[in-house]
């Protein structure tokens, strides 16, 4: 946990203003803006990056991966230069709940993983690289995408925790959870052999 040191006022300014910030449904309007249709009824009908990808348009997946990592980057620096590590922490946890729980689509949202890698880069590089790096390795080897984000989401906390960033534990401990509790059908899908290669239309 940082220490306290914003008001409780500032606080709740940057866990509104990081859950709007979250919660604007970048996969959706990119989708729309490319012609590509209502990507919640593409695919599995999430509204990420790697539903975007099935519908077989690279650029616009790409696209959905950097604006959702960026908004919950900005959620963390904006609150960190304007208020403190607190608010920072505050308003990166806001942002992850806003792109899963979007109010714009009926609290509907996504799985939070591009989201969580922006989170865990702004708020500690070092770790946040460990953290994509292991996202790619396990992609590599395994061609699924959900597993590769449940097993960099397992192990965030300990990279931030070798990293030197203990502070911010209890955050990536809290994200992890929110990740696995997000992927319940992909882990009952991947337990039965059944879950999509990374790239493949389904």
């Amino acid at each position: 946990m940082p220490i306290l040191t914003s008001t409780t006022t500032e606080l709740i300014l940057w866990a509104v203003l990081g859950y709007l910030l979250g919660s604007i449904p970048f996969g959706v309007l990119l989708s729309r803006a490319f012609g590509l249709g209502d990507l919640r009824k593409v695919g599995s009908g999430n509204i990420g990056a790697t539903n975007v990808l099935r519908t077989g348009n690279k650029g616009a997946a790409a696209l959905t991966l950097l604006l959702d990592g960026g908004k919950g980057a900005v959620a963390v620096l904006l609150a960190r230069a304007l208020a403190g590590p607190d608010a920072a922490q505050l308003a990166g946890l806001a942002a992850f709940i806003g792109h899963c729980f979007p109010v714009w689509l009926q609290f509907r949202g996504g799985k939070g993983v591009a989201t969580y890698f922006g989170l865990m880069l702004a708020l500690y590089w070092p770790a946040g690289l460990l953290a994509c790096a292991t996202w790619l390795a396990v992609a590599l080897v395994m061609r699924i995408s959900s597993l590769s984000a449940l097993v960099a989401a397992l192990l965030g906390p300990l990279w931030l925790w070798v990293m030197g960033a203990p502070q911010m534990t209890l955050l990536a401990t809290a994200l992890g959870v929110l990740i696995f509790l997000r992927h319940h059908q992909n882990i009952a899908r991947i337990l039965a052999g059944t879950e999509p290669k990374i790239g493949k239309k389904t």
